[in-house]
């Protein structure tokens, strides 16, 4: 539960079941013959096999009367955030507007559900609403947790992503556009302008790991060019050449043995001192940065140069 909002939804103290059946008991009735086979579908009119409420959108627009199938319903099968606004409210407008982008940027991973607070006055009521902007989760039908006042997109990351793991809802990782645009201008061949990019994200995020790698990377295609074919023999020919040993590393990388790559270099390592030990020892946490952290062969790799190290 967030901790601005009070313990309101534990258990069934909130049902919104019974604003669902209040609407449906003041609906006007049905049209004579409503009831009748529709053409192709099942009574009423609704498609063969429709099962019930739709999935499968990003956004709806939801009101009192519609509260049992698009938010209910649906929340049976994905995560619901029913976000509350008003024209009054420039905050709650720019949270509405902030939610869809980030429901559209999750591809339908979750459903947001917006609710005009001056037209749906119950709903707000039956969840005990007592400001907006405001945003209430819906899981297995019922509501199970909420959050009120402004928010950044953090934070909504943050929140939604707690929600969707207990939901049991795949959410994806957000992509950084900045570091999408610098692996663009690396994979098109523009090492200088993705270096330059890697550079400026990092003095802004430092410490990314995404943004190291990525350094790493163009580093790793320019020497690429200069790269003898021969790099591998000229190396096993000549151990105590430590240039040889780097080109050599490379190009076993380059050539998927990255194993072997790591093992010439933590054997470098080893006999090293001073200078040419160091240099040694920052190119291969270039390669491991390269192939990430999670790479079993890095691991394995990690282990080899700590009983060389210590």
């Amino acid at each position: 539960m967030s901790d601005n909002v009070p313990s309101r939804f534990s258990g069934s103290a909130v049902d919104l079941s019974a604003l669902a059946q209040q609407q449906q008991q003041q609906a006007p009735p049905a049209p004579q013959g409503a009831g009748r086979q529709a053409p192709g579908g099942e009574p009423g009119g609704a498609p063969a096999g429709s099962g019930g409420a739709p999935s499968g959108a990003i956004t709806i627009d939801v009101t009192d009367a519609t509260v049992q199938s698009e938010v209910l319903e649906r929340s049976l099968n994905t995560l619901v955030l029913v976000v509350f606004w008003a024209d009054q409210s420039p905050e709650s407008v720019q949270l509405r507007d902030l939610l869809q982008q980030l429901a559209t940027a999750d591809g339908g991973a979750w459903t947001l559900a917006k609710a005009d607070v001056q037209s749906n006055q119950q709903l707000a009521a039956a969840l005990q609403l007592q400001a907006i902007p405001a945003v209430v989760a819906i899981a297995g039908g019922r509501p199970v947790d909420a959050i009120q006042g402004a928010q950044n997109e953090q934070s909504l990351r943050q929140w939604i992503g707690g929600l969707a793991k207990s939901a049991g809802v795949d959410v994806p990782e957000p992509v950084d556009s900045e570091l999408a645009a610098a692996a663009d201008l690396m994979a098109e061949g523009n090492l200088d302008a993705a270096e330059t990019a890697y550079d400026k994200y990092l003095k802004n995020n430092p410490g990314s790991s995404e943004a190291d790698a990525g350094l790493a990377q163009v580093r790793m295609l320019r020497r690429a060019g200069a790269l003898p074919q021969d790099a591998v023999r000229v190396a096993d020919d000549d151990p105590a050449n430590v240039d040889a040993a780097l080109a050599a590393a490379d190009l076993q990388v380059l050539s998927g043995q990255a194993e072997e790559a790591y093992d010439r270099l933590i054997q470098q390592i080893g006999r090293l001192a001073g200078d040419d030990r160091e240099r040694v020892r920052k190119r291969l946490v270039e390669l491991f940065l390269i192939a990430g952290a999670d790479d079993p062969t890095v691991t394995k790799a990690r282990r080899k140069l700590s009983t060389v190290l210590f």
